[in-house]
Protein backbone atom coordinates (compact mmCIF):
# COMPACT_ATOMS: atom_id res chain seq x y z
CA UNK A 1 0.00 0.00 0.00
CA UNK A 2 3.08 2.07 1.08
CA UNK A 3 4.13 1.96 -2.70
CA UNK A 4 0.87 2.81 -4.21
CA UNK A 5 0.25 6.22 -2.15
CA UNK A 6 4.11 7.19 -2.84
CA UNK A 7 3.91 6.58 -6.50
CA UNK A 8 0.45 8.98 -6.59
CA UNK A 9 2.21 11.71 -4.41
CA UNK A 10 5.13 11.81 -6.90
CA UNK A 11 3.04 11.74 -9.69
CA UNK A 12 1.11 14.26 -8.27
CA UNK A 13 4.24 16.57 -7.20
CA UNK A 14 5.56 15.56 -11.25
CA UNK A 15 2.64 17.36 -12.25
CA UNK A 16 3.00 20.22 -10.27
CA UNK A 17 6.87 21.10 -11.23
CA UNK A 18 5.84 20.58 -14.83
CA UNK A 19 2.77 22.39 -14.82
CA UNK A 20 4.24 25.14 -12.88
CA UNK A 21 3.34 27.91 -15.44
CA UNK A 22 -0.26 26.27 -15.71
CA UNK A 23 -0.70 26.57 -12.07
CA UNK A 24 0.47 30.16 -12.30
CA UNK A 25 -1.71 31.15 -14.78
CA UNK A 26 -4.61 29.79 -13.09
CA UNK A 27 -4.31 30.41 -9.42
CA UNK A 28 -2.43 33.26 -9.59
CA UNK A 29 0.81 34.81 -8.08
CA UNK A 30 1.68 33.80 -3.78
CA UNK A 31 2.73 37.02 -2.00
CA UNK A 32 4.37 34.87 0.22
CA UNK A 33 6.33 33.47 -2.81
CA UNK A 34 7.07 36.73 -3.72
CA UNK A 35 8.61 38.30 -0.96
CA UNK A 36 10.85 35.69 -0.31
CA UNK A 37 12.03 33.96 -3.27
CA UNK A 38 12.15 36.72 -5.63
CA UNK A 39 10.60 39.76 -7.55
CA UNK A 40 10.15 38.10 -10.42
CA UNK A 41 9.45 34.26 -10.60
CA UNK A 42 8.83 33.57 -7.20
CA UNK A 43 5.71 32.10 -7.52
CA UNK A 44 6.80 29.87 -10.35
CA UNK A 45 9.77 28.72 -8.21
CA UNK A 46 7.52 28.62 -5.23
CA UNK A 47 5.06 26.16 -7.36
CA UNK A 48 8.53 23.91 -8.33
CA UNK A 49 9.91 23.66 -4.88
CA UNK A 50 6.65 22.35 -3.56
CA UNK A 51 6.01 19.84 -6.09
CA UNK A 52 9.96 18.86 -5.57
CA UNK A 53 9.38 18.67 -1.50
CA UNK A 54 5.62 16.08 -3.04
CA UNK A 55 8.60 14.33 -5.05
CA UNK A 56 10.82 13.87 -1.74
CA UNK A 57 8.14 12.94 0.81
CA UNK A 58 6.65 10.13 -1.48
CA UNK A 59 10.14 8.46 -2.39
CA UNK A 60 9.97 8.77 1.65
CA UNK A 61 6.89 6.95 1.79
CA UNK A 62 7.14 4.18 -1.12
CA UNK A 63 10.14 3.04 0.71
CA UNK A 64 9.23 3.41 4.07
CA UNK A 65 11.74 5.68 5.32
CA UNK A 66 8.77 8.19 6.38
CA UNK A 67 8.87 7.24 10.05
CA UNK A 68 12.90 7.40 10.54
CA UNK A 69 12.94 10.75 8.56
CA UNK A 70 10.52 12.62 10.91
CA UNK A 71 12.13 11.10 13.96
CA UNK A 72 15.45 12.32 12.51
CA UNK A 73 13.89 15.97 12.10
CA UNK A 74 11.77 16.33 15.16
CA UNK A 75 14.53 14.96 17.78
CA UNK A 76 14.92 18.36 18.85
CA UNK A 77 11.87 19.37 19.37
CA UNK A 78 11.16 15.88 21.06
CA UNK A 79 14.36 16.01 23.00
CA UNK A 80 13.48 19.78 24.74
CA UNK A 81 9.91 18.77 25.21
CA UNK A 82 11.12 15.72 28.06
CA UNK A 83 13.48 17.45 29.38
CA UNK A 84 11.24 20.05 30.75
Amino acid sequence: MNILIGLIIIAVGLLIVLKSEWLLQNFGRMDFFEKHLGSSGGSRLGYKLTGMLAIFFGILIMTNMIGGFLEWALSPLIRSSQNK
